[in-house]
């Protein structure tokens, strides 16, 4: 018997939630979460495909994938809706592909945001050539069966971080995010709020501010009472 389960409904997070975290960046997510935002960063080997102004935010489709077998990759984007973000995980990493060209194709015909993937991806010059929003742990061709167990729409651990479906997945070209979905709406307002106020201080960086009394590093050094000499250290 095995414990494969695919669920076939998730409770998502709002769609003008998931619509409104796309204009705020990752590190402005991680930092309104506080303390709890160091946990829901994934590992910085999660690296996105294609350079550019790519962000993306929507609900999580998660699959988990037996080493060197894609099947459940499928099930869960057959499933996904438009706006998700599919979330992949093969703990076997370079067992075998989980992402390449058909199904980026599908996925684009589909109306998905984007995909993430722990695991190796593959095709990389006609997917980034179509301009979908792919982030991974890694590049590699290996082929991949469909016959293998797994589950999806089950929470999973994606580079680190616990993945719910229907949680607010975000990525941009710092790193993906993972917020809870019943926390999205307090963590998006909060991150908003940041982004004005770091709007403000920009505004007073071009009119001939000092980043080092407006970042709070001057009030901060002092402080310390870090002893300064008027000389080079060799005199």
């Amino acid at each position: 018997m095995n414990a494969s389960k695919v669920y076939l409904k998730v409770q998502r997070v709002a769609a003008d939630i998931a619509r409104q975290a796309r204009e705020v960046t990752v590190a402005d997510i991680h930092e309104a979460m506080g303390p709890q935002g160091r946990g829901a960063l994934m590992g910085a080997r999660m690296r996105p495909l294609s350079e550019g102004q790519q962000r993306i935010a929507g609900p999580a489709v998660t699959a988990f994938c037996w080493p060197g077998d894609n099947l459940m990759m499928h099930r869960a984007l057959y499933l996904a809706q438009p706006g998700d973000v599919l979330v992949v995980v093969c703990q076997s990493e370079l067992s075998g592909a989980q992402w390449g060209d058909l199904a980026c194709r599908y996925a684009m015909q589909k109306g998905l945001a984007g995909v993430v993937v722990q695991g190796c991806v593959r095709d990389i010059d006609q997917v980034r050539a179509f301009g979908f929003p792919v982030w991974s742990t890694h590049i590699w061709p290996m082929h991949p069966d469909k016959s293998g167990h797994g589950s999806v729409n089950a929470p999973v651990v994606c580079e680190g971080v616990n993945v719910r479906p229907g949680d607010l997945i975000v990525a941009d070209g710092d790193a993906v995010i993972c917020v809870p979905r019943d926390e999205a709406a307090q963590v998006l307002a909060a991150a908003q709020a940041k982004m004005r106020r770091e709007d403000e201080v920009a505004e007073k960086v071009r009119a001939g501010g000092s980043v080092w009394e407006l970042s709070g590093a001057a009030a901060s050094y002092a402080k310390l009472g870090i002893e300064e000499v008027n000389a080079a250290w060799d005199e």
